[in-house]
């Protein structure tokens, strides 16, 4: 976005000496009424990075919005204290009212921006009533589109077209207003009139009386396709472009149990023999799932045509067990370490074992071992750090481009795994400690917040739906039926007896549901982890890409939906653990900084000054052109993404204070 489409925070206020250009504050006001369009919004912004105070309209001791309220003077400088308003619509006040009229005169004075986060259409925001050739409605399914204005301007990452996700053909998932604008209304995304001609309007600009709202006109919820494409433009229009904190898309497939086997879905006893709670099934003639030659060169030569890389996930000693037992030979970790190159590579352990308490499996479900003390008995220091160090060093004999400071253990074992182990085995910092180990996956489903384990930090991994026991499409259907059907369609009821989840109508097909229902589902889910801005990594496993190589469909589908609705300006990025891992530290640390109002951050005219804790990494996005100012002259800021530039940064040598120049 050049500066020419940006609002200038340098209108002088009323009664103020011409040469006191305002001060604006880097901070948004959030007028909540409690309904989801607000809330997510909300999100958007804490997602970003951006500081924001909230007014509760549901609280009675709330602050009132007076001029005092909304800004004052600086050392003689008038200052606005906010950048930008998230209003649930367009006078949640009352028209008319003191408040509103504090709020509407202050946007005036010194050019901030209002976001109407959902109202309906009619004059007061621009727009023609729906009566006059405009339409009411479900959206669910309908096609929108990104105009012209809207791709020139702050919505410019998207490529085009999208569609009101429809989830549900039985529940009205999205309601909406398109309407026809008015004169000083500019519209960013529209529909086609349904059922009359010509297109309304469902997100748009609406200039008047020296003001700019920006007009929403359908229904949403943070988690919905629609909000999370259109949240990136909402924000940047909101902030003009200049705001604290920034978000990008990134996508990360660990491939776990590399080298090893893993062990198949037994269709009869619904279980997977060689498990301990598999009644009547030791394993024994079971045929192991386990990629081949062929399936490593099928997957170097998809990433070559996807553009898109792996973190392969490697147990070196089950490779190694492998080939003593089928004649010393190994045609799979050949191909693989023929093309180790193409891949990234993370320590799994040498031979997958248990880190965590000795299991005893002599009931169902098992049990920590005790000493004869009663204590729990924990692997030892020395046998996990034998397990991290020969992993690493076949690793490093091999060739392969490894990183010593990540970690993915058997299981995330070692880590606490409740209900039979509600703490970390005790000896698993000091090994960590021990072999360098400074990024440790854990489950996100388990523990989605990053923790620290002595020195390291976890990096939690979102876990996919593609089974680690099947290498079928039909061996997935059966499995995932028994998951998610009723005991009366033949299921375990699982999903019937926990409240998180949601049984199937009626199972699936063995020889189309894993194509035709689980995997559209499946890239649904990831690619909302995306477009969320989540960069924390999901994982499957080897066996997924074996057999039926049952993990690509859901890769593709993820990288072909993304690229077919963003632009090449927004590419989705394929970080390693190590950066993810740094990402989500760097969050926490921002957001406790901001918490604890330890961030100051203004812009005047078109000069950005920041200040935060020492050694605080600082994430600022800015137009392209910005220059960041040095003690002698300037470099320029950031690097460009979704049409802006942005970085995680810290003050120039010898400064106190972040500076950077607006172009």
């Amino acid at each position: 976005m050049t500066a020419a489409g940006m609002i200038t925070a340098g209108a002088t206020a009323p009664g103020a000496a011409a040469a006191a250009e305002p001060r604006i504050d880097l901070k948004v006001l959030v007028v909540d009424n409690g309904d989801g369009p607000v809330k997510a919004v909300t999100a958007q912004l804490k997602s970003t990075g951006i500081p924001y105070t909230t007014i509760d309209l549901n609280d009675s001791g709330r602050p009132k919005i007076t001029a005092s309220f909304l800004s004052d003077t600086v050392s003689g400088r008038p200052r606005a204290k906010f950048q930008g308003v998230v209003l649930p619509n367009e006078a949640p006040f009352g028209a008319g009212s003191a408040e509103q009229t504090a709020l509407e005169t202050y946007e005036r004075t010194y050019g901030i921006p209002q976001v109407d986060a959902y109202t309906w259409a009619h004059p007061e925001v621009g727009l023609d009533y729906t009566s006059e050739g405009g339409w009411a409605g479900t959206l669910d399914g309908r096609e929108a589109s990104v105009t012209a204005a809207g791709k020139a301007g702050w919505f410019g990452y998207l490529d085009g077209a999208f569609r009101f996700e429809d989830n549900a053909p039985a529940v009205q998932e999205s309601y909406g207003y398109a309407a026809r604008p008015r004169t000083g209304f500019t519209s960013y995304v529209d529909i086609p009139v349904p059922g009359g001609t010509g297109r309304g309007s469902l997100v748009g600009e609406y200039a008047h009386d020296g003001r700019r709202e920006l007009v929403v006109t359908f229904a949403y919820n943070n988690s919905q396709q629609q909000f999370r494409l259109l949240a990136r433009g909402i924000v940047e229009w909101l902030t003009q472009g200049v705001h604290l904190g920034q978000t990008r898309n990134s996508f990360a497939v660990h491939v776990d149990d590399v080298f090893a086997p893993d062990s198949r879905w037994d269709t009869e006893r619904n279980c997977t023999p060689g498990d301990f709670d598999c009644a009547g099934g030791d394993g024994e003639g079971t045929t192991p799932i386990r990629m081949t030659a062929d399936d490593a060169a099928y997957a170097a030569q998809w990433q070559r045509e996807h553009g898109f890389t792996m973190d392969m996930v490697f147990n070196a000693g089950s490779g190694e067990e492998w080939k003593t037992e089928h004649g010393g030979t190994d045609a799979l970790a050949a191909r693989l370490l023929a093309d180790k190159a193409q891949y990234r590579w993370v320590n799994h352990t040498y031979t997958h074992p248990f880190l965590g308490c000795v299991q005893d499996t002599s009931s169902v479900p098992w049990s920590c071992a005790k000493n004869a003390d009663g204590s729990t008995k924990y692997m030892s220091r020395a046998e996990i750090a034998a397990q991290i160090r020969d992993n690493h060093n076949w690793a490093v004999n091999k060739g392969l481009p490894i990183d010593r400071t990540e970690l993915v253990t058997g299981e995330h074992s070692g880590l606490k795994t409740l209900p039979q182990q509600p703490n970390d085995n005790p000896n698993l910092a000091g090994a960590l400690a021990d072999t360098g180990v400074k990024w440790i996956a854990s489950d996100n489903s388990r523990e989605p917040e990053q923790r620290a384990v002595g020195n390291a930090l976890t990096v939690p991994r979102h876990p996919m739906n593609v089974y680690y026991n099947v290498g079928t499409a039909a061996e997935m259907a059966d499995e995932y039926n028994w998951v998610y059907t009723s005991r009366a369609d033949g299921g375990s009821g699982v999903c019937e007896d926990n409240p998180t989840s949601t049984c199937l109508d009626e199972p699936l097909d063995p020889a189309t549901g894993y194509a035709g229902h689980i995997v559209p589902q499946e890239a649904r889910i990831a690619l909302g982890h995306v477009l969320a801005g989540d960069p924390r990594p999901h994982y499957a496993h080897q066996s997924n890409l074996a057999e039926d190589r049952l993990l690509y469909p859901v890769m593709e589908k993820v990288l072909a939906d993304y690229r077919a609705l963003f632009t090449d300006s927004t590419p989705l990025e394929n970080p390693r653990q190590s950066a993810i891992g740094t990402e989500v530290q760097r969050r926490a640390a921002w957001q406790t900084a901001l918490v604890n109002n330890r961030v100051t951050a203004y812009r005047i005219g078109n000069t950005v000054t920041v200040t935060a804790p020492s050694g605080t990494q600082i994430p600022v996005t800015a137009p392209e052109g910005t220059k960041k100012q040095l003690l002698l002259g300037t470099s320029a800021f950031g690097t460009p993404y979704a049409g802006a530039r942005s970085a995680w940064t810290t003050p120039a040598a010898l400064q106190s204070a972040l500076t950077l120049k607006l172009p």
